[in-house]
């Protein structure tokens, strides 16, 4: 009986020492670096940091509630209501009210709105538009209509943003920008006291900060993740999150859709996905993934040459500039996209550094390509296109579901050649032995605010 009993006493006690272990701790500094600005793109990590949505996509893809508890809409779309979560503050201590809410959206979505009017009636927020608006609820998530408070209580404007979030901003000195915990946040405290975020930091100075301890996350860079993995990194990758495609203008020396249709046909996904990107993510010719859509594989992604050279013809050009949005993989993608639209017959040059002297300003701003990154985000495939096209500058609304009907949309925007899709891409972090219970967010960001540290005091 006795060495029964002693047995049990030590199976609890080794239960209690590795629940002390992993239950989360309070405090502590989370220390983060990133390639590029945590404020703007794909890697602004701090504005879901201080600021919220009234609506948040959950891990799982669905639109669920955020500053706004429930939301209604009439049956053709064209109306919705959205009721305001009450007793939240901002960090200041103002109260979030919907006045507030649609000061802060008339301020952030001034052109490409997917709504014609916004007002403020009791503790509700009210949305009108010409056309339906099916998926507002999940536009609603994107970083673009967080809401920020544009107006302190003395009149003047904040020097710096001022939000609901689990963050407030704390200092922004020599790239370095602070965060402290709100102790009131509505969504309860984080775990952490405080975020060290490192911006416009190179990929390899990152792995070797996380290396001696300097850094806690950090970023793995899709065509990086073979060998984040043979350096053994703690991965926390994500499925494909963002969608690699080519804008193509449809003014000016590009207004023609055969010349167009002629830069689809050059471009070799293949070669992008294997050399550049080493065979991360997947080659594409759809808005949306298989998995999502399970259509995907109809839309053709092989390079086919001679049907570049016979769209284009007679048809020639000016010298055509392709811009791209990133660094790194990014460029030289921009660069192999050039290379394969020489061989169809275009004088198209990219914006680095050896060819800044050949482009005036005007095509630098204004490229006639633009090679960028759009988001793959939510469980719903018509939401999960309105959004896309949102974010690349389209408002169109996507109200049909079965799959028949979806891919008549999607067919029939592609068929303009304005964006040609290239790759799905995942996003990946490596994360530091000291960092516990950090999750990916489903946009593949870091949920930095469920994050805590195992040698917090």
């Amino acid at each position: 009986m006795f060495r029964r009993f002693a047995i049990s006493f030590f199976l609890v006690l080794v239960g209690v020492c590795a629940w002390s272990r992993t239950r989360p701790h309070y405090g502590g500094m989370l220390h983060v670096e990133i390639t590029g600005d945590p404020w703007n793109g794909a890697d602004g990590l701090a504005r879901r940091l201080i600021l919220d949505g009234l609506t948040r996509l959950g891990n799982d893809g669905t639109v669920q509630p955020a500053l706004a508890v429930d939301w209604q809409s009439d049956d053709a779309a064209h109306h919705w209501q959205f009721r305001l979560r009450s007793g939240v503050q901002f960090h200041d201590g103002s109260p979030l009210t919907a006045i507030v809410v649609v000061q802060s959206l008339n301020l952030s979505c001034n052109a490409n709105c997917p709504w014609t009017t916004v007002r403020a009636v009791g503790s509700s927020v009210f949305f009108t538009a010409d056309s339906p608006m099916p998926h507002l609820p999940a536009l609603l998530a994107e970083d673009n209509f967080l809401i920020a408070l544009p107006v302190m209580s003395d009149g003047t404007t904040p020097a710096n943003l001022i939000g609901t979030g689990p963050f407030r901003f704390a200092a922004s000195n020599h790239g370095i920008l602070s965060l402290t915990a709100s102790e009131s946040c509505w969504q309860g405290r984080p775990f952490v006291d405080s975020i060290e975020i490192r911006a416009h930091r190179a990929i390899h100075d990152q792995w070797l900060d996380l290396s001696v301890g300097r850094a806690d996350v950090v970023e793995v860079p899709p065509e990086e993740l073979r060998q984040a993995g043979q350096q053994r990194l703690v991965i926390a990758a994500s499925p494909p999150v963002e969608l690699l495609a080519l804008q193509i203008s449809d003014s000016g020396a590009l207004a023609n859709p055969m010349l167009r249709a002629s830069i689809a046909a050059a471009i070799d996904r293949d070669a992008l996905f294997n050399v550049i990107f080493q065979k991360q993510g997947e080659v594409t010719a759809s808005l949306l993934p298989q998995k999502l859509t399970g259509y995907s594989f109809l839309f053709p992604a092989e390079r086919d040459l001679n049907k570049a050279h016979a769209l284009r013809g007679g048809l020639t050009t000016p010298p055509l500039t392709l811009g791209f949005e990133g660094d790194g993989a990014m460029q030289l993608a921009a660069q192999r996209l050039a290379l394969n639209l020489h061989e169809a017959g275009f004088d198209v040059q990219t914006p680095d550094a050896h060819l800044d002297a050949h482009f005036d300003a005007h095509h630098a701003s204004h490229p006639d390509f633009l090679l960028r990154e759009l988001p793959l985000e939510g469980a719903d495939p018509a939401a999960a296109m309105e959004v896309l096209l949102h974010a690349a500058g389209e408002t169109v609304a996507v109200s049909e579901q079965s799959p028949p009907a979806l891919f008549e949309v999607e067919h029939t925007y592609l068929d303009r050649k304005t964006l040609v899709p290239l790759l799905n891409l995942p996003r990946a972090y490596a994360i530091g032995s000291r960092v516990r219970d950090l999750e990916l967010r489903a946009d593949g960001t870091p949920d930095l605010a469920s994050a805590s540290l195992e040698d917090a005091p």
